[in-house]
């Protein structure tokens, strides 16, 4: 029997103490929206296009306060410079496959001429993980549609997480891994926040629940666990908390220090990014940088639980070449963790087979 899809609180894994925003995800940050395109031919193709819009974006608004943190640049983070010289979001976030980056960003482009016809100047933000491993990269299938499609089906619900849109072909820490998300509210002096956080998990390491090592060679011995060249990770975390571009910044750096809590080994072509905006009303103050240490918890929890759920949410795949990447054994990962006194409440899980 095929593995059902979890995320990490439906395996008793609570990360932090911080409550989550009602679905648990970025789209808990009123107005940002996500949508998928996922390529899946079940053989040489698992790619696709993961778009992250804030519908705050718009005529009478067309910047959002940001942020890029580059934790480490071996990437093709399109549009990045502009974000760090200005310090604001102009477009859509979207995630896709490194070779089809530059694709994507065309037709993201072409995504805000249309909308700004008296526009002379437009910086379409794409970030990128390499799938080469389990999809045939070079074939560079992603079209204006694929792109069209994610941005314009993109959605306030709670996103599809595991093997689908721009996580569909990766491999993070020796497991099939994907897209994952996760939120959580805090408050602060006199107002109530939400941050959430949208991750696409392609890196290497040793996966670390709660600090508990779980790696892929013990959890499925015998198994093919190459480390593909070029792991990389992109998160992608949103805020309605008031902070400006240097505070976003904070904020993005955090969110790939969160990688080190799942055991990520920060390798030479490991591209690693935050991206960090707000959406608060532009007539709100920045909160002082003294009471920012809630948001910054807030952002570390989100961003490691995303990157769990990246993980549990993920199927089995066999790609290009007849290389597989296993998904993470769910009922070993109870059995560690129940072992080492971490689960908040262990939910009984059925083996493959039962």
């Amino acid at each position: 029997m095929k593995q059902l899809s979890r995320r990490a609180r439906d395996l008793g894994i609570v990360v932090g103490s911080l409550p989550t925003g009602r679905h648990n995800a970025i789209t808990d940050v009123a107005g940002v929206l996500v949508g998928h395109t996922t390529i899946d031919d079940g053989a040489d193709l698992h790619t696709g296009v993961t778009a992250v819009v804030p519908s705050q974006l718009g005529p009478g608004r067309w910047t959002l306060p940001a942020a890029v943190y580059s934790g480490n640049g071996h990437g093709k983070l399109v549009g990045s410079t502009q974000v760090d010289e200005l310090g604001v979001l102009e477009s859509p976030v979207v995630l896709t496959a490194t070779l089809s980056v530059f694709r994507v960003a065309d037709a993201l482009l072409g995504y805000l001429m249309d909308r700004r016809p008296d526009g002379l100047s437009f910086n379409p933000l794409v970030g990128e993980t390499n799938d080469g491993h389990l999809s045939a990269i070079r074939r560079r299938p992603i079209t204006r549609e694929h792109v069209l499609a994610a941005i314009t089906q993109a959605s306030g619900e709670p996103p599809a997480e595991g093997c689908v849109g721009a996580g569909t072909g990766t491999t993070a820490l020796g497991f099939k891994a994907g897209i994952g998300t996760s939120s959580r509210t805090v408050r602060l002096a006199d107002r109530a926040v939400t941050v959430g956080a949208l991750v696409q998990s392609n890196f290497g390491g040793v996966l670390t629940a709660l600090g508990v090592p779980l790696p892929a060679d013990e959890l499925i011995p015998g198994a093919d666990h190459v480390e593909p060249p070029g792991n990389s990770c992109m998160i992608v975390v949103a805020t309605d908390a008031p902070l400006d571009s240097r505070q976003l910044g904070r904020l993005a750096r955090r969110a790939v220090f969160s990688m080190g809590r799942v055991g990520a080994s920060f390798s030479n072509a490991s591209g690693d990014y935050g991206i960090a905006f707000s959406t608060a009303p532009p007539d709100q103050l920045p909160i002082p940088d003294g009471e920012i240490n809630p948001v910054f918890a807030a952002v570390m929890d989100a961003v490691e639980e995303g990157l769990l759920n990246s993980l549990f949410t993920a199927a089995t795949t066999t790609g290009v070449g007849g290389r597989t990447s296993h998904a993470v054994p769910h009922a070993e990962v109870i059995r560690r963790l129940s072992a080492a006194g971490r689960l908040a409440a262990p939910p009984p899980v059925a083996e493959p087979g039962m």
